[in-house]
């Protein structure tokens, strides 16, 4: 079932070597009955072991923005599929000699006491906050709406056609702009249950890394059910070379309209922290875009050339 939805750049990416790398998986889960977000983080480092700041770890920001971080330093418990979105990562497990794949729910839930898995159609996991210690777990099922582009069309490459050449990095591509979830998470002894609740996938991977980016991203209006929005700003390399680039993308009634700083006219304006403005615009659309946050951002760990570092502001309000 997990393999029926794909999206490009969906598999692994890491080639074997042992050059520096990363590959990194986020998905937010919105839960407007409680008027809250699960936002899971997802990272692998350097997976070959060769290096210092080989490992894994698994960040949520929770409730309330509450942060939670779980290292999971061993890279031989990792595992990802090379072609479609299938990844996961076991710390503590009851039975040690067990080799890390995907499991059936139940299976899983015996084997691994600390980890998770997570494809385009299941997502199920435990994890324990090293600072707090307290527990958070989670198991549901998704059903995907869109990936990255028209519903009656195959998906895109966010990036563009040249993502898929060894000359941009680090790449970065929206997995499910859109899907729905059932099923439940338990968090800080506290339950949720959810059916048909918003959710979304991305990643990112490379050796190199942004030195400033913004992004911003919806998709649980109550008004326009399947209405998504994701906007991002970001400076990268191409070629060694540093560029600027953006780009507004939204589905609208199984529509797509995608406007991006290499053809179309966008600008932003996004600070002081908590106010965001972006306009595009080409021949066919303009779109004025406009989003605030009241509360204190919460700092999460982003991947960097010297590994995991606190060096994101971040809210799910």
């Amino acid at each position: 079932m997990a393999n029926l939805f794909w999206t490009p750049h969906s598999g692994h990416h890491w080639d074997g070597s042992n050059r520096r790398f990363f590959e990194g998986w986020y998905g937010r889960l919105t839960l407007p009955a409680y008027g809250e977000t699960f936002a899971f983080m997802y990272s692998i480092d350097d997976p070959a072991g060769e290096s210092v700041l080989s490992g894994g770890a698994a960040q949520i920001l929770g409730p309330g923005d509450q942060y939670f971080y779980s290292p999971i330093p061993n890279v031989n418990r990792f595992w990802a599929w090379p072609h479609c979105l299938g990844v996961g990562h076991w710390g503590q497990t009851t039975s040690p000699q067990s080799r890390p794949s995907y499991l059936p729910s139940q299976e899983f839930a015996k084997v691994v006491e600390r980890g998770y898995q997570f494809t385009a159609t299941h997502h199920q996991g435990c994890i324990k906050d090293r600072r707090s210690g307290e527990i958070a777990r989670w198991n549901y099922t998704v059903e995907p709406v869109y990936g990255w582009g028209s519903a009656d069309s195959t998906s895109l490459s966010t990036a563009g056609w040249f993502s898929y050449l060894p000359i941009l990095e680090p790449g970065w591509q929206v997995l499910m702009a859109h899907g729905l979830a059932t099923g439940w998470v338990e968090w800080c002894g506290q339950h949720y249950d959810f059916q048909q609740a918003p959710t979304y996938v991305e990643k990112n991977w490379g050796g190199a890394f942004p030195n400033r980016w913004f992004w911003i991203q919806a998709n649980a209006f109550a008004a326009t059910p399947n209405f998504t929005l994701t906007a991002v700003g970001a400076r990268r390399k191409v070629l060694g070379q540093s560029e600027t680039v953006g780009l507004i993308g939204l589905h609208v009634y199984d529509q797509f309209v995608l406007l991006n700083s290499l053809k179309d006219r966008l600008t932003w304006q996004v600070s002081p922290w908590g106010h965001w403005f972006m306009t595009a615009s080409n021949h066919r659309y303009r779109v004025v875009l406009q989003g605030r946050a009241k509360q204190t951002p919460t700092m999460v760990r982003v991947p960097t050339l010297k590994g995991l570092k606190f060096a994101c502001w971040d809210t799910t309000h």
